[in-house]
């Protein structure tokens, strides 16, 4: 059950950190970066920060448990 709580969490850990990053225009190295299109809609993605993001929001669910 946490981990389905974790993964909103890291969606938007990820949008507001690749938002902020990939607004400059950089990849931002290891965390890739890159413009995901969706229908007519497009938004700043990372998979490795999304990853990342949401195992962080797991971790700390499971430890308040």
């Amino acid at each position: 059950m946490e981990f389905v709580k974790a993964v909103p969490l890291g969606v938007i850990l990820t949008w507001v950190i690749a938002l902020i990053i990939g607004s400059t225009g950089s990849t931002g190295g290891q965390l890739a970066i890159h413009n995901l299109h969706m229908g007519d809609a497009t938004m700043l993605w990372s998979w490795p920060l999304f990853l990342a993001g949401t195992g962080l929001a797991w971790g700390l669910l499971v430890m308040q448990r």
